[in-house]
């Protein structure tokens, strides 16, 4: 998507790419959707032409030798569904995540027990196998939050997350438990919005916004029921991060919500 937006940026067709490279256009076509991985040696040339230096250079370079590994999703098959791939691969390769949520506690701070009564109220129906490998899956997920180079988190959880009781008060209460537990870690930072907040500007829903290290990169991603919405124009951007600022001046402090966790958990 980046080398799309770079060719575009520098006034370049598929085919005076695929020239300047030596390739075919539908080659380069394949790359910008994904289809296809990109050589090294054609990724330097193609920054070249789009006139791209340090240090977004190196940054897509190390991103595209990251492309070519093979991510944990793989492993999964059919239980990550195909509009869900794109948002673990960026994840993946994302220095901070800012999200507000309106409902549910975000996926990479999801106990176990809570992903198991989220995937039985959805489909009740579901296999005993098939939920396991679900929550395999986020915990795999989850790596990235404390492994090495942690990712950031920033998120602002509307007061009905933590007030309607997921799974019952057991499982509620671990998992309010573990959110205070995971705000102490310096990659992260939690904040509660209170009702009494009011009306603010995202009520119409949930939102992340994926930061990396290259500015341009950056993308708004709004999960539907069956899908994904991908928000790259910057203006757009820009719009989703003052909103998201907002949302955080309008909530209690890091340590406010951690009090406000631990004690709602022991009101249980």
């Amino acid at each position: 998507m980046e080398l799309l937006r770079l060719r575009e940026q520098a006034g370049k067709s598929q085919e005076e790419a695929a020239e300047w490279v030596g390739i075919r256009a539908s080659a380069i076509s394949k790359i910008e959707n994904g289809r296809q991985k990109v050589n090294p040696a054609y990724l330097k040339l193609l920054l070249q032409l789009y006139g791209v230096g340090s240090p977004h250079a190196e940054a897509l370079h190390q991103i595209a030798k990251e492309a070519s590994e093979r991510g944990w999703w793989v492993s999964y098959g059919s239980t990550v569904p195909s509009w869900f791939r794109d948002y673990a691969g960026m994840e993946r390769a994302a220095a901070e995540i800012c999200s507000y949520e309106p409902e549910l506690v975000p996926g990479l701070l999801q106990t176990s027990t809570y992903v198991r009564a989220l995937a039985t109220a959805r489909q009740p129906d579901v296999q005993a196998d098939e939920l396991e490998r679900r929550i395999e899956i986020r915990k795999a997920r989850q790596e990235r939050v404390t492994g090495e180079s942690p990712i950031a988190i920033k998120a602002v959880l509307n007061e009905a997350v933590v007030r309607r009781i997921v799974g019952g008060a057991a499982v509620m209460r671990e998992q309010l438990h573990y959110l205070a537990e995971m705000s102490e870690l310096p990659n992260i930072s939690l904040r509660l919005l209170p009702f009494t907040a009011g009306a603010h500007a995202s009520m119409v829903g949930a939102f992340s916004l994926l930061r990396f290290p290259e500015e341009p990169m950056n993308t708004v991603y709004v999960e539907l029921a069956h899908d994904a919405i991908y928000i790259e124009r910057p203006s757009d951007v820009t719009g989703y991060t003052v909103t998201f600022e907002q949302l955080a001046d309008m909530s209690e402090s890091e340590e406010g919500s951690r009090e406000l966790f631990h004690q709602l958990a022991h009101d249980l």
